[in-house]
């Protein structure tokens, strides 16, 4: 099999090669390995490539295939890790020239230890923007990442580097992290799969310095690789108190029930193009969801247009992530303040208003949205909405141009094109990404299905019923 095939095979169709001994780890290794060298100097996905332990971990997996003992169903599978997320003997830098190289680097986190223990093969780190802050990925260590689909736009943020290498072949599984959309916005921005599963179901360590809105999460080119690396990541760890107990779902099962005919016959969905007080979302993205929501009920969901019935949230979340970015940085010294990212120091000087009586309101309103919620899915089993207000835009800025007449508040602000994303890190409940749709330029368009508490499944069984009827999955970027 050619190199370029091996990239875009999914992990149970690579594990079925290693069973059948048509393929090897350590052949499926080389080829990521050759397509990252070839590549990633065009997109930056990669900050940290690691090819001595690749291939050393693909070597023990190959071993264990060939004893007929995997440690599972992802053995043998290349995985990357955001520079966000503790990788033992690999620096995480944060994408920040103010966090120290030397480390120590000797703690996995907690989703990095589970892959190990699974026998994926960690192929190194990808890029970030600083401490995660913008829904775009440049940061002042890597500089600029860019889209497979086109160089000139992002592949969106925080997660850009994990998706845009998942995005060009360059490894079918990514680690991400999500603290107001972060999983979600880039795989919307390069047409592949993010999950934010509820709060805690994914433990963390450390815990984000942003608090209970940021979770972890898989990021993969389909909802069947988004099934298999969640049931792995979501294993329970010690370190994370917040963490959620143990569950014997089958992800994948609910994947399965997903894809056939009577998949999600029946299924209530609540159709929200702007979540009732969104003042604007590109024609293109709209004309979109609406064949999306036409799909879903052509495969025997019960579609209706409904809102969460909240208010716009914006400022809630302002509060909530602002506040916790100061608490995090405004002790540096004022020579590794003023290395920070511009736009993250507005961030910072900005929160500095903020008083705890704010801080108090906002989980106020916080908790009320979530009561919204959970009325809404008393009627409805998922919300559809669309993943950005926005398509790609060009790389090395914080956001597009705004549309005349719409006040954004502040120069850095990423808040006003994302606003379907950090609503639900604010009520904490799972929500999935996936494309949906190109714009007439050539760039992807995706949509959002959020579940009620703790219910993952109906998100991968709708997502997988979506997906099983289109093609958009399929469709490649024109990278390589």
């Amino acid at each position: 099999m050619k190199h370029d095939e091996i990239a875009w095979l999914g992990a149970d169709e690579l594990t079925k090669a290693y069973r059948d001994r048509d393929l090897s780890p350590v052949d499926v290794t080389r080829a990521i390995l050759d397509r990252i060298d070839a590549l990633n100097p065009q997109i930056n996905a990669y900050c940290l490539v690691d090819h001595e332990a690749a291939l050393a971990d693909a070597r023990a997996s190959e071993a264990r295939w060939q004893r007929g003992e995997p440690l599972g169903a992802i053995d043998g599978v290349p995985a990357s890790v955001k520079d966000l997320i503790l990788t033992k003997g690999w620096p995480t830098l944060r994408g920040s020239l103010t966090t120290d190289p030397a480390g120590p680097w000797d703690v996995d986190a907690p989703a990095t230890a589970r892959l190990r223990e699974s026998g994926a093969v960690l192929l190194g780190k990808t890029t970030t923007p600083e401490f995660g802050w913008r829904g775009s990925t440049d940061s002042p260590v890597y500089g600029i990442t860019r889209n497979p689909w086109r160089l000139d736009t992002t592949p969106g943020g925080s997660s850009g580097g994990a998706t845009a290498a998942v995005a060009a072949g360059l490894g079918p599984f990514a680690l991400g992290t999500d603290g107001g959309g972060s999983v979600r916005i880039p795989a919307a921005f390069t047409g592949t799969v993010g999950l934010k599963a509820h709060f805690g179901r994914i433990p963390a360590y450390p815990l984000s310095p942003m608090g209970t809105v940021a979770h972890i999460g898989p990021q993969t080119r389909t909802v069947a690789d988004c099934a298999r690396l969640f049931e792995v990541i979501a294993r329970p760890d010690s370190r994370d108190w917040m963490s959620l107990p143990p569950t014997d779902r089958d992800w994948s099962a609910d994947v399965a029930a997903g894809r056939r005919a009577d998949g999600i016959k029946g299924l209530r969905i609540a159709y929200s193009p702007r979540l009732g007080y969104v003042k604007w979302v590109d024609a293109r993205i709209e004309h979109a969801l609406d064949a999306a929501a036409k799909k879903f009920a052509e495969l025997g969901a019960i579609v209706e247009q409904a809102d969460p019935g909240f208010d716009d949230c914006a400022d809630v979340f302002r509060v909530h992530w602002f506040s916790s970015a100061r608490h995090l940085l405004h002790r540096l010294p004022e020579d590794k303040l003023q290395r920070l990212d511009p736009g993250l120091r507005e961030v910072i000087d900005y929160a500095e208003r903020y008083t705890i009586a704010d801080f108090m309101d906002a989980q106020l309103k916080r908790g009320q949205m979530a009561v919204a919620m959970a009325k809404l899915h008393q009627r409805y089993d998922l919300l559809l909405t669309p993943a950005t207000a926005v398509l790609p835009f060009a790389v090395g800025r914080v956001m597009p141009e705004p549309p005349t007449g719409l006040d954004i508040g502040m120069a850095q602000d990423w808040t006003w094109w994302t606003p379907f994303s950090y609503p639900f890190n604010l009520t904490q409940q799972p929500a999935i990404v996936l494309g949906c749709g190109l714009s007439d330029d050539g760039l992807p368009i995706s949509l959002q299905l959020v579940a009620p508490n703790h219910r993952e499944d109906l998100c991968l069984r709708a997502a997988a019923a979506y997906e099983a009827a289109t093609e958009w999955h399929r469709v490649r970027p024109p990278i390589g």
